[in-house]
């Protein structure tokens, strides 16, 4: 008996059986080919989550008017039969392992970039998506109502390429919320003005599907149910604009937010698990059908609370299923402690799709699809691996040396393991970092071919007494301190603190919670500074924060930069860019900006200019076994500079092909 029953009950919908109650939310991958057919990576991909449990799995939103309603790099297309066997083969593979598979259809609106599309962008007026963005094209009715056709057309391929249900996306900023909204639609016909008129096109679209897919098929009716921006839609207008659309959905998926409040819609990382849920409830309330809500959702007991209690009916799962493909199975068998939970970073799938136009990556799960395959083939003669330093980048070499059969000697310096995680994770909003250690270090405690020293300096000739035929060193970083006048005469003195010094602060509860009145500046505007500046600014402390570049928060992903952008505006933070420190005194800084040198005077002030790479014997390990077969591998921040958690990771799993490379493996 799992002790989860509410979340491992299945449950029907115009009988249709799903398994259980765990949603996969439709997420772009930028996986399908350049043409708009899946990949054989992405059947991978969702497979993977299929044989994990997953009770229903929503495929990422496919484009239903080519080029004009596109969105993403490489966005699936069912806007052509020639679409329909390479789908087919999905559907296929999906049910083979009991997962039900439904797939999202829709027109990206005025959020479709012409400079991608080659066509101009459309909407309901001629309103802007998001702030900054490009002006679309009103829809003539006309236009409109070949547009509710093509939904259809979409909706009918997907039942004929097998899925089981359709999801008809009226959120999140496009073409059907564009009409939602009172902000995006001023139109003064009947598509636009009172709620009824601007629910009129998501009606038109409902039932011209109905009509395609036929009354068996269950469809599934995504919203921002609330809008997070001014003038927007709030719950009680998003109920009152359904009221008029809403007969042929037979499930609400609950999301919220449009374009200018991204952090909402993927949540940034300080969101508690299950957030949302109040959105769904209300739904649910006033419809009277089953709802779909998310948000942050990591722990199994959490899922189960929220379908116990009746504010949602399915719990969806979004990027907790791009970081554990087998959190159903997990959860069903009670092995929560294995449960590779997503930390909220944005950094491998938002980060790389709506940031860099790459396909989906992720910082806590090196293999996206294809899981644990690495795992089945096995070293095929003796390897001893030693690996230096137990960050989060040595703890996955480690663990995936031993699971592929070497033996394995963890050294770790201090009589701890976790590395920089371990600090960082101290701050209130990067707590969710602590599940990932957490993980690690139990994966690493199971595995008798993993021995872990703490407390052990490494040096060559401590290495040389494993007998080495790999040795990964992982070192890690540390905070860069350059010579600047008045720098190190003044850290760590009782007024200039370096990110470490912080991270020990906090810990020891020095910093009280109300610091109004008391200046605070911070030197760095990337990752570290803004750190800083999200401690101390709901403080009421008054914070300034110093970047040489013309930017804050430049590399970003975006979703961090847009509750970062938002955090810094509720608390009216000082933003000094181009700006270069000078010295540094007891009390302030000497900075120069436009020629001009100025003073900024503080209570606090923190130096956080990055980190960097910190391998004081990987110069001293190359040289030793130069002349012999033993590899030395540099992975994580201490190869070449500091850089993110996710390139560590994704090199400690590289170590497979390290071992492939060197005759492990027949």
């Amino acid at each position: 008996m799992s002790k989860y029953p509410t979340l491992f009950s299945p449950i029907e919908v115009r009988r249709l059986t799903i398994p259980n109650r765990i949603v996969m939310m439709p997420m772009g991958t930028n996986l399908a080919k350049a043409n708009g057919e899946i990949s054989d990576d992405h059947i991978k991909y969702y497979t993977d989550r299929a044989k994990g449990e997953t009770g229903l799995i929503i495929v990422e939103n496919v484009c239903v008017k080519f080029p004009q309603g596109s969105n993403g790099t490489s966005q699936l297309r069912m806007d052509h039969d020639m679409f329909i066997p390479a789908l087919y083969r999905l559907t296929e593979s999906v049910h083979t392992y009991g997962s039900k598979i439904a797939v999202q259809i829709n027109h990206a609106g005025a959020s479709a970039m012409p400079a991608r599309t080659g066509v101009p962008a459309v909407s309901s007026s001629n309103n802007p998506s998001k702030t900054g963005g490009g002006i679309p094209t009103p829809l003539t009715v006309e236009e409109i109502h070949e547009i509710a056709k093509d939904y259809a057309a979409a909706a009918r391929r997907a039942q004929l390429a097998g899925f089981d249900a359709v999801e008809i996306h009226a959120g999140h900023s496009y073409l059907i919320s564009q009409f939602f909204s009172p902000v995006f639609n001023d139109r003064t016909d009947e598509f636009g003005g009172s709620p009824e008129n601007r629910a009129r096109f998501c009606k038109l679209v409902l039932e011209e599907v109905r009509k395609a897919v036929g009354p068996m098929m269950p469809i599934i009716l995504r919203l921002s149910v609330d809008d997070f921006i001014e003038g927007g839609n709030t719950i009680e207008d998003t109920i009152e604009t359904l009221k008029y659309c809403q007969d042929e959905a037979d499930i609400f998926s609950a999301s919220c937010a449009q374009n200018d409040t991204l952090r909402f819609q993927i949540d940034a990382n300080h969101f508690p698990d299950g957030w949302r849920s109040y959105m769904a409830k209300a739904i649910k309330e006033a419809f009277g059908k089953p709802t779909i809500t998310m948000g942050n959702i990591r722990d199994p007991k959490i899922a189960e609370n929220i379908l116990a209690r009746g504010d949602a009916d399915f719990i969806g799962l979004g990027r907790g299923l791009i970081a554990e493909p087998e959190w159903g199975k997990k959860s069903r068998e009670g092995r929560e402690c294995d449960l590779r939970k997503c930390i909220s970073c944005n950094i491998g799938c938002a980060g790389n799709r709506i940031g860099y136009n790459k396909p989906i990556r992720c910082t806590v799960n090196p293999t996206i699809y294809g899981g644990d395959e690495y795992k089945e083939a096995k070293v095929t003669k003796s390897c001893n691996v030693v690996v230096i330093g137990a960050g989060t980048a040595g703890l996955e070499a480690a663990c995936t040396a031993a699971e592929v059969g070497c033996t394995t000697f963890l050294l770790e310096k201090t009589d701890e393991l976790g590395g920089l995680a371990k600090e960082i994770c101290k701050f209130p909003d990067k707590n969710r970092l602590g599940d990932f250690l957490r993980y690690l270090i139990n994966r690493a405690k199971k595995l008798k071919n993993l021995f872990i020293f703490t407390g052990v300096d490494a040096s060559v000739e401590v290495v040389k007494k494993f007998n080495p035929d790999i040795v990964v060193n992982a070192t890690g970083s540390v905070p860069t301190l350059p010579p600047i006048t008045g720098l190190h005469e003044n850290l760590g003195g009782g007024t200039v603190f370096s990110i470490l010094d912080l991270i020990k602060d906090v810990e020891n509860g020095v910093y009280p919670e109300d610091l109004t009145g008391k200046k605070v500046v911070v030197i760095g505007g990337g990752a570290v500074g803004l750190d800083v500046v999200e401690y101390f600014a709901p403080r009421g402390a008054e914070v300034s924060i110093v970047e040489m570049l013309p930017a804050i928060g430049r590399d970003l992903d975006p979703i961090t930069k847009n509750d970062t952008t938002a955090l810094m505006a509720k608390y009216n933070v000082k933003q000094y860019v181009s700006t270069a420190l000078k010295e540094v005194r007891k009390d302030n800084y000497l900075v120069e900006r436009n020629g001009e040198l100025e003073e900024l005077p503080f209570d606090y002030g923190f130096v956080c200019l990055g980190m960097r790479s910190n391998n004081p014997v990987y110069g001293d390990l190359v040289a030793a076994f130069a002349d012999t077969d033993v590899e030395v591998m540099n992975i994580g921040d201490s190869n070449i500079r500091a850089r993110r958690i996710i390139d560590g990771t994704h090199e400690g799993r590289n170590i497979v092909k390290i071992l492939k490379k060197n005759g492990f493996f027949h």
